[in-house]
């Protein structure tokens, strides 16, 4: 499968930008979604930063995150493979509980059918620490890993699939309805992000392309 794009330099984006009146969007400070304040017990952090796998279904990182609306906030979870960097699965509510992440699991479940030990990294969050999503992991064969304390870095390839999501949608828009915002972020993520997004981490192409490669080659 051919690779997309063309190489340039910064400074030839920064000409071209600076040409068609075009701007960057600045990301906004890191704010913690989940609590991880709590007495329920931890897992050490088996992925220590190692960002990439060799096959589908080895490693994936889950985390939330929030979206402004005129109703209040929606909370969106997030599951995402490390070979293909595609979002497996992911789940939207106004209310950030246990079952939030359960529901976003359970559909990446669903549709990745994982065979072997998958590596499930997150934060210390209640949510992931939960005796429910612990159980959940064990029965689909799930490993967890969990970042270390308050380090939002020890889980940066998720953190970064947000702050995309947030600059390239949803800073655009001003969403009357939590249903309005679902809608839009399931239709990027679906359509966009898993199918038409290019990637350099996995050699500019999209997600979708990345998995498809390792399946037709095996």
């Amino acid at each position: 499968m051919e690779q997309q794009g063309v190489n340039v330099s910064g400074k030839t984006v920064a000409r071209i930008m600076k040409e068609l009146g075009l701007k960057s969007r600045t990301i906004k400070k890191y704010k913690a979604t989940t609590n991880s304040k709590h007495n329920l017990p931890v897992h050490e952090n088996v992925l220590d930063r190692r960002f990439t796998a060799d096959a589908p279904n080895r490693k994936w990182v889950a985390d939330i995150t929030y979206i402004p609306t005129s109703e209040g906030w929606l909370y969106l979870a997030s599951i995402m493979d490390l070979y293909s960097r595609k979002i497996v699965g992911f789940h939207m509510d106004e209310r950030m509980t246990k079952d939030l992440v359960l529901k976003a699991l359970d559909q990446a479940y669903s549709l990745q059918r994982p065979r072997g030990e998958v590596l499930h990294h997150s934060d210390r969050g209640s949510q992931y620490a939960s005796l429910d999503y612990q159980a959940r992991l064990q029965k689909y064969g799930l490993k967890s890993s969990m970042s270390r304390k308050g380090n939002c870095y020890d889980n940066a390839c998720i953190e970064s699939f947000h702050s995309v999501l947030k600059k390239e949608l949803i800073y655009l828009e001003k969403y009357k309805t939590r249903a309005q915002a679902k809608k839009s972020i399931f239709e990027y993520i679906t359509c966009f992000y898993n199918g038409k997004r290019i990637h350099s981490a996995i050699g500019y192409f999209t997600p979708n392309q990345r998995e498809r490669m390792y399946y037709t080659a095996a």
